[in-house]
Formats: structure tokens, sequence, C-alpha cells
């Protein structure tokens, strides 16, 4: 009997800054590019305390999640495997500074995204972006 295979639960985190920033890292892996902060859900660990571990792991910063935002699961949105990532929104203040398997973390404003953006994130921040100045949620 084959075994039942299932996506991987991720979670991803958009830090706004109080200067209107969002902080983004550069992948020390592949794929390479910017990316959201985030990573993989471990066993036993709820999604909130994953998101605040990635983010702290990959920005050095104590991260105050204010929401959950949307869940997204293209099965294409990762090129190493079928993910679910469910993203949150977060507030922290600080200087951001990669570590983990982030080369290094940033904080670009809104209208100066570095490029190329890793997996999906390029269409979550503007998912994000869309919410944060109009209210409008993501359409399913």
């Amino acid at each position: 009997m084959a075994e039942h295979r299932n996506p991987k639960p991720t979670v991803d985190v958009v830090i706004v800054l109080p200067d209107d920033c969002v902080v983004l890292i550069e992948r020390l892996n592949e794929p390479s590019g910017w990316a959201l902060p985030g990573g993989f859900v471990d066993e036993g660990e709820t999604l909130e305390a994953a998101a605040v571990r990635e983010a702290r792991e990959e920005t050095g910063l104590e991260v105050d999640l204010i929401e959950q935002f949307h869940a997204y699961s293209d099965p294409r949105r990762d090129p190493r495997r079928h993910t679910i990532t469910t993203v949150f929104i977060g507030r922290a203040s600080g200087e951001p500074a990669g570590g983990d398997d982030a080369a290094r973390a940033e904080a670009f404003r809104w209208t100066g995204l570095p490029s190329p953006i890793a997996f999906d994130h390029a269409e979550i921040l503007a998912d994000v972006r869309r919410y944060l100045l109009t209210g409008a949620r993501r359409r399913l």
C-alpha cells in the first residue's frame, strides 16, 4: 500500500516596522532570492509559535503577531515540495539581522522591494499591502 503524502505546513510573517517598512530576508539556501521570514512548523508547535520562532531566528526581531492573514496553498508555490503556508502580519521594532538560514535581513519601503522575491512572496506582499491600505482582503 502506498504511503499517503500530504503538503507540509509552513508559516510566513509580514513584519511591519514603525517607519512603515517591511522586513525581508535574503535566503542562504535554494531557492535563492528575498523572502518573508518563515519556515516549517515543527511537530507539537502551534502556527503562532512557529511564526514567532522563525521570525526571531531569521531576523533577530521579537515579533508581536497582530493577526492571521490568509493561507496560501498553490502546489507550485514552493519548487521544493507542496507546502501550505499560513501568513501572519506582525509588528516589531529594532534593526533586523540575518540568522539561521537567512544570509541577511533588511527593512524595505513598500515601494522599493528588492528582486528577485522567492516563492509566491511577491503575491503575498501585494495582498498584505492592499489590505493595509484599503482593508480589502484577498478574494478566494
